[in-house]
Parts: C-alpha cells; structure tokens; sequence
C-alpha cells in the first residue's frame, strides 16, 4: 500500500518528529498551514493504511510511525524498479548513473558505496 503525495508529506514531518500530536504536525507545515480536520483526515486514511499509530492521553493523541522510513523508502523503491525497470536492479543502476546527470565524482562516490556493499556482501 502506498502513500497520496499529501500523506507522504505528513509522514515525513512523523518520522522527523518520532512522536507528536496534532498541533506539532499542524506546526511542522509551511504557512499556509493545512487545516486541522484536513490532518485528522489524512491521519485517519494512514491509520487505516497501517502507516501511522497513537496513544491515547484523555483526549489528545500522540502519533508515531509504524513504518520505518528505511522501510517504506526501500519498497517504494522497489515498486518502481519493477514497474518501469522489468524488475531489473541493473536497468535501474544504469538509468541512474547515464541519465540523472550525475557529476564525475558523484559517480565515483557511487562506485565507493556499491564497492563497499560489495565486500560486505562477500563476508556474510
């Protein structure tokens, strides 16, 4: 299951603020800021999506998330290797080095990171 662009936002300032309730998210937006039942409505949609949780204090609920964004950035990541990459890691790989116009050393930094995973790989 995935995120509308507005619940994606909301879910960003929830992973940045571990814990808040409304008022923390409310504030989290730029002016203008949305209004508190458009919130509670995206809040419920994440509720029911199983992104989002809370905890009860008398009236007031405390949001968190329950999914990492580790998590949810990894699958949405592979969402999209499979739908526009025929589930190839190495379309994907090569789309982003040729045609993100990355820098030399960007792409040299990137050579570092693929080279290291490498060898952790080759030590499991």
């Amino acid at each position: 299951m995935e995120l509308t662009k507005a619940e994606e936002q909301l879910m960003h300032y929830i992973w940045k603020l571990k814990k808040a309730f409304m008022k923390d998210l409310i504030d989290s937006f730029p002016d203008p800021k949305p209004a508190g039942t458009t919130v509670a409505t995206l809040l419920k949609r994440m509720q029911d999506k199983g992104f989002v949780g809370y905890i009860l204090y008398g009236n007031s609920r405390e949001y968190h998330a329950l999914v990492s964004k580790t998590d949810y950035f990894t699958k949405h990541v592979n969402g999209i290797i499979k739908t526009f990459f025929n589930d190839s890691v190495s379309q994907f790989g090569s789309f982003f080095a040729k045609d993100t116009n990355m820098s030399t050393q960007e792409l040299e930094d990137l050579r570092k990171v693929i080279d290291e995973e490498i060898k952790r790989k080759k030590n499991d």
